[in-house]
């Protein structure tokens, strides 16, 4: 079974080298098949130089020019991905790479799992060494989202998410968003495509400061959450006729 790996990139130069190194390491012991994608959402920096020049033999550097917000560069790459199982994860490796073995396990012992997605808060150090802030902002948001978005479960925005390749490809064929929210817009197609989805409790092992500002970026998720709900009961609607 191929595994390809997505990891979306944008002003990484500090870390990326060390990233893909350390990815390139435990995807080469720990599988016979994989691919890694680095997709560049038009960083200002030389992050993609960076990663081309170790001529890592199963990565490979992707873009579309520009920054158009990591939406954009997650749905981008994992239609480009090819394998059995595709995932995506940050750049800083947040979670650590064992949770790549673990969900490949998760899908080689039930060959019909559609979605598995990390969730910090079924791990009970799920959040630990966050600042109170940032888990207040992110508990909140989510209790919000499950409010005004109907949302079921523990955790949209754990950046630690795989597809079995159809889902993959059915699902981010028809994702639109291309800011922050797109967790949200891709676990709604999920939902309506019928996929089963499946939660994994994950730790973050790697912290750094966020790249999402607190406040000006969740007002602006909170406010795209109806209108991504409407727009893929619309789109569904439209498909079914």
């Amino acid at each position: 079974m191929r595994i390809s790996l997505v990891i979306p990139m944008y002003n990484e130069s500090k870390i990326i080298e060390e990233t893909a190194k350390t990815v390139d390491a435990y995807m080469r012991e720990k599988f016979d098949d994989y691919q890694v994608i680095f997709f560049d959402d038009g960083s200002l920096d030389n992050s993609a130089e960076l990663v081309e020049s170790l001529c890592l033999p199963s990565v490979k550097v992707s873009g579309y020019g520009g920054n158009r917000g990591k939406g954009a560069a997650v749905r981008h790459a994992m239609l480009e991905a090819d394998g059995d199982v595709i995932m995506f994860t940050d750049a800083d490796l947040a979670y650590g790479t064992g949770v790549i073995g673990e969900i490949y396990d998760i899908f080689s012992k039930n060959p019909a799992a559609d979605i598995v997605i990390g969730s910090r808060n079924l791990h009970k150090d799920g959040y630990e060494g966050y600042t109170f802030l940032r888990k207040f902002m992110s508990k909140t948001y989510i209790k919000v989202l499950c409010f005004i978005g109907h949302f079921k479960l523990s955790d949209s925005q754990c950046g630690c998410k795989a597809f079995s390749g159809k889902a993959a490809k059915d699902i981010f064929g028809r994702c639109e968003v291309d800011g922050f929210a797109f967790d949200f817009e891709a676990i709604l197609w999920a939902e309506r495509l019928g996929y089963k989805i499946r939660e994994m409790p994950v730790k973050i092992i790697n912290h750094r400061e966020s790249k999402v500002s607190v406040f000006k970026d969740t007002v602006k998720m909170l406010s795209d959450l109806l209108k991504i709900k409407k727009q893929v009961k619309k789109k569904a609607k439209a498909e079914n006729k």
